[in-house]
């Protein structure tokens, strides 16, 4: 029998071992983050590398509590206001951590930015030895496959598109990642991408003839080897949920997942927890069809027949929505004549199709696939048709060329809290806007993060003298028929004052491009020239650079130009919001989700919808100020910021601005920041 006090003296041995490791823990957590300070600090490592490299404490604070996350396999929320130097406060923790780093933004801009950019300063920086790859979605990368088979086919929606694959299959063969971000000569948007890429649906795998040379492939086997891998949130959300793109298997062996630009999350999370079917999807199953089957099956000549049967249904279910694009509840797409004879007709051919693909799926690999997407296509378009789940809402979205039914669930928070048990690791959430005045709790219940770490630095920026909030006075209500007329009336004034150097930003694309007229004709009238850009005039980084180089330019814009724009410096002095961005009551999401929200004895308006919009409007805002040198004025026009209870909820959540009503305050603060010459010329 052992002896009690032995059992003891073996327990306290135990205890003291643990204490000491816990003691010796600490002591090297201290240890980093006193080397963050020294990292962050004017003479260190960024200071010697990085021109103009200022100490700012928001930043060493934030990295501080970025590394404790790391180190403790914790989840942080994290908003830095802009100017903070989010970006180099978690890759400076992360590059340090010794473990492997996945990072998501938000779109494949910053992405590209992030690598090319801010990853290698931050890397040599601090001398690290660790591996780096960016990786994307299969859409993104020349397919060998579908390129050749494009080349053989000679269908094509437009010359242009001759022209490109030429180009295409150049670069195709001395490219070395097949991005086709760097095939400059061939723009992002032409026709001719959807031929020569593949998808989840048409991708042979490693049965496909090319699969030593894929592009896609030799990207994720770079991730897999990589210590720090960037990626953005569509491809970070299809991989959780869909097993496809490559993320899956990053996941297990990573140790810390950062996603920029987090405000995004929620939509995104959305999306793809949700289900879509698309008349585009059925398009291209009717054109991939006939391609294999002229490849694989020619002496069955039913399967091109049923495709083209196909196509034209899908067609013509687009057509059976009449009117502008837009979106409507399911309900009342069922309800309109024509719509579910449509619906019933693709169905029916999509079926027929299913049933020939069947019976020659062992022909090919490619008809193979072919008949796996039919059956994916055929259940969801039966699964939306079906009785309503209520956890979730159906509706269309409708488009120049194409259809789309989706179902969408109420609430993402539960899903997507499941994603972040399982194998211990740290997750970081950060953007400038995740709050409102500083409460958390409508970002936390939208992912499920209510038991989150939430930590928040306000900007550096002088806003008080760097920056004035305008919100002119004798506005009508935004649901005046005259609104817009109104909000041209009041922004022209400023658009002189500050000569030009304006984004105009619009909450619907239909107020956006009457705005647009009426700005030309109130410049022209007062006998200035300054250059008018819209919004879908080229590409959002070709406005940019014509906006940078022209020096005065007016740029109109909608959501494009609210998040992820930096224009820095005197170019851009006047930001005018239109209206407060409240989403369209008329949204069948939105409606859903605020029927379930009252339902359960919520506020939806006060719960959700304020909340939304604030931080939409702070990214809004958060266009103006992007430097320490930068200034200029916020003018809001949306007259509820003043008039309505909530209203000092709203600019309580703005930076903290000088205030005013008064236009010849604006002129006045233009002419002290030196361009009252600008100011003059204007004038005439």
């Amino acid at each position: 029998m052992s002896n009690p006090l032995d059992r003891l003296g073996k327990g306290r041995s135990n205890r003291v071992t643990t204490m000491r490791a816990v003691a010796l823990r600490d002591d090297t957590i201290s240890g980093r983050m006193n080397d963050l300070d020294e990292v962050f600090s004017a003479g260190g490592p960024l200071g010697r590398h990085i021109p103009g490299y200022k100490t700012r404490p928001q930043q060493i604070e934030m990295a501080r509590a970025i590394a404790e996350t790391i180190e403790n396999h914790g989840v942080l929320v994290a908003e830095a206001g802009t100017g903070t130097g989010k970006t180099f406060a978690y890759l400076v923790p992360a590059l340090r951590s010794g473990g492997k780093v996945i990072v998501s933004t938000g779109t494949k801009t910053l992405q590209d930015q992030l690598f090319d950019r801010d990853l290698p300063v931050v890397r040599k920086a601090l001398q690290a030895s660790v591996t780096t790859a960016l990786l994307k979605g299969r859409a993104n990368y020349v397919c060998h496959y579908h390129l050749e088979r494009a080349k053989n086919d000679g269908r094509f929606a437009s010359r242009a598109d001759v022209g490109y694959l030429g180009l295409i299959a150049s670069y195709a063969r001395t490219s070395s990642t097949g991005d086709k971000s760097a095939c400059g000569e061939v723009p992002e948007d032409a026709a001719i991408w959807s031929q020569v890429t593949s998808t989840r649906e048409n991708c042979l795998g490693s049965d496909c003839p090319n699969f030593k040379d894929c592009f896609v492939m030799k990207a994720r086997k770079n991730a897999l080897e990589a210590d720090v891998v960037v990626v953005n949130h569509h491809l970070f959300f299809a991989d959780v949920v869909l097993r496809d793109e490559g993320v899956s298997e990053l996941l297990p062996a990573c140790n810390t997942v950062i996603l920029d630009e987090a405000h995004q999350l929620a939509e995104t999370a959305s999306l793809f927890f949700g289900e879509t079917t698309s008349t585009a999807q059925l398009l291209e199953l009717a054109r991939d069809t006939r391609l294999e089957g002229a490849a694989a099956a020619k002496d069955f000549a039913a399967l091109p027949e049923s495709a083209q049967a196909l196509e034209k249904a899908a067609k013509d279910l687009r057509l059976a929505w009449e009117g502008e694009s837009g979106r409507a509840p399911a309900q009342a797409a069922l309800g309109r004549k024509g719509f579910v004879a449509a619906l019933d007709t693709v169905a029916e051919k999509l079926e027929a199709l299913n049933g020939l693909l069947e019976f020659q799926a062992d022909r090919s690999e490619g008809l193979a696939r072919c008949w796996e997407r039919s059956c994916d296509q055929l259940a969801r378009l039966k699964r939306w048709h079906a009785e309503p789940d209520p956890d979730y809402v159906r509706w269309i979205e409708v488009f120049a060329h194409s259809l789309q039914l989706h179902a969408t669930p109420l609430s993402v928070g539960e899903i997507f809290a499941r994603q972040l048990t399982g194998t211990p690791r740290a997750w970081i959430f950060t953007s400038a806007t995740l709050s409102v005045k500083g409460d958390f709790s409508h970002y936390a219940r939208q992912l499920g993060l209510e038991r989150a770490e939430m930590r928040s630095w306000d900007s550096p920026f002088d806003y008080p003298h760097q920056a004035v909030l305008y919100v002119p006075e004798a506005m009508p209500d935004p649901n005046d028929a005259g609104y817009t007329q109104a909000v041209v009336n009041a922004v022209l004034p400023a658009i002189v004052a500050s000569g030009g150097r304006a984004f105009c930003l619009f909450t619907s694309l239909r107020a956006m491009r009457e705005a647009r007229e009426k700005i030309e004709d109130g410049l022209r009238k007062r006998g200035l020239d300054f250059p008018v850009l819209l919004q879908g005039e080229g590409s959002r980084t070709d406005l940019l650079e014509r906006f940078r180089k022209l020096g005065n330019a007016v740029l109109v814009g909608s959501q494009s130009f609210w998040e992820g724009v930096d224009v820095r410096g005197p170019t851009l002095s006047l930001v005018m919001i239109d209206r407060l961005p409240f989403t369209p009551p008329d949204d069948p999401v939105l409606t859903a989700r605020i029927e379930r929200i009252n339902a359960q004895g919520g506020n939806a308006f006060m719960d959700h919808q304020l909340p939304q919009a604030v931080i939409l409007l702070k990214q809004g805002a958060g266009r103006l100020i992007r430097d320490e040198t930068d200034r200029g004025v916020l003018m809001i026009c949306d007259p509820r910021i003043i008039t309505k209870s909530y209203g000092k909820r709203v600019w309580q959540s703005l930076p903290p601005m000088r205030r005013t009503r008064d236009l010849r305050e604006v002129e006045a603060f233009f002419e002290e920041e030196g361009q009252g010459t600008a100011v003059e010329t204007a004038r005439g």
